[in-house]
């Protein structure tokens, strides 16, 4: 069951699985589009359909996540995503990543049939690509503005953890990086993961595990 926030405000305290699930590449498409469509932008009743491509790609993507996880919240070009019930274990936990990264794959497929622009900027759609982060770990489930937030080190680890080497590992391709915390509370296999250490300044040391998804 998802964490309940109590009637005194303070939040409450609660350990799962934390998921991050970013859209590589969207900022350079998105700036490319909006630098080659000026006019169109400025002028047309509607922006270039490039523009509803993120909505669909996350939309797909969540529903592909759930119910193993559930949105904490849109961040940009990411989602934040919680398992905070009954947690999946095993292989589970990678046929959810996997499911998400086949969504985003069709979805994107579909994104690009559906415009007819055939610009430098626009045909980059199909360069952008997913990677994950999962950790395990504590956090606090608190109200700011009527909006729900999770907060704690655990959840600063996960966010530190989507700048990592995990391409020193495995070359320029979509993956899943997961730290051992993750991979010990949940029993994954990491049978075709290949195993690293991420180094923060303000952290002691990460011992993770990256999969290739291609």
């Amino acid at each position: 069951m998802a964490a309940m926030i109590p009637p005194n405000g303070r939040g409450s305290r609660s350990r799962g699985t934390l998921l991050l699930a970013d859209i590589s590449g969207y900022t350079g498409f998105l700036n490319g589009v909006a630098a080659a469509h000026r006019a169109l932008i400025l002028d047309a009743d509607e922006p270039p359909a490039a523009y509803a491509v993120l909505s669909r790609l996350l939309d797909a993507m969540l529903a592909a996540l759930e119910p193993a996880f559930r949105l904490a919240k849109f961040e940009g070009d990411a989602i934040f995503a919680v398992a905070d019930g009954t947690l999946p274990h095993g292989s589970a936990v990678l046929d959810s990543i996997h499911a998400c990264y086949e969504a985003f794959r069709e979805q994107l497929g579909l994104a690009g049939s559906q415009w007819t622009c055939t610009c430098t900027a626009c045909v980059r759609v199909h360069d952008l690509d997913l990677k994950f982060v999962l950790h395990h770990g504590d956090y606090v489930v608190h109200r700011i503005a009527n909006q729900e937030e999770l907060a704690g080190p655990d959840v600063i680890v996960a966010h530190r953890l989507l700048k990592n080497h995990a391409r020193d590992l495995v070359g320029n391709r979509p993956y899943a990086l997961l730290s051992d915390a993750t991979l010990e509370a949940l029993d994954v296999p990491a049978e075709g993961m290949l195993a690293g250490v991420e180094t923060y300044d303000d952290l002691p040391s990460l011992r993770v595990h990256v999969l290739a998804l291609t």
